[in-house]
């Protein structure tokens, strides 16, 4: 029983943000809506479903991934839930065994929780109800 309605984001290491930026943003023409001061760029892909809009957002390479071969291009999956649904989702990965991490969105005014998938690749999980407290 699924309750993704949609792709939120898909997050890409960038070797160089002004070139990235000038593509994505100038050449695609996608509406960046993340703050200048943030060191990743958040772009406006489509309107999504349920309150998320899809993004595209590109993440400067650390020193770290600039070293690895080609290949460590994607940095994490996104998926966008309805609110009703994310404590369900929630209970569900802990039911499973695993241990969700919980956050605060830097762009969106959301709740958010990650998990690993079986490869050690990270997936977010993001709905459109705002965390309180």
């Amino acid at each position: 029983m699924s309750h993704i309605v949609g792709l939120a984001e898909i997050v890409l290491w960038s070797a160089d943000k002004a070139q990235s930026v000038h593509f994505y943003h100038e050449l695609l023409g996608l509406e960046i809506i993340s703050p200048p001061h943030l060191p990743n760029v958040f772009l406006k892909a489509g309107e999504g479903h349920a309150g998320i809009p899809q993004m595209i957002v590109l993440v400067p390479k650390s020193a770290e991934v600039k070293a690895k071969p080609s290949g460590y291009q994607l940095h994490h999956l996104a998926f966008e839930l309805p609110s009703e649904q994310f404590d369900a989702q929630h209970a569900a990965f802990v039911a499973a065994g695993l241990q969700p991490r919980g956050g605060k969105h830097p762009v969106l005014a959301s709740r958010t929780m990650y998990v690993n998938d079986p490869d050690g690749n990270e997936i977010e999980f993001i709905c459109s109800e705002i965390v309180t407290g």
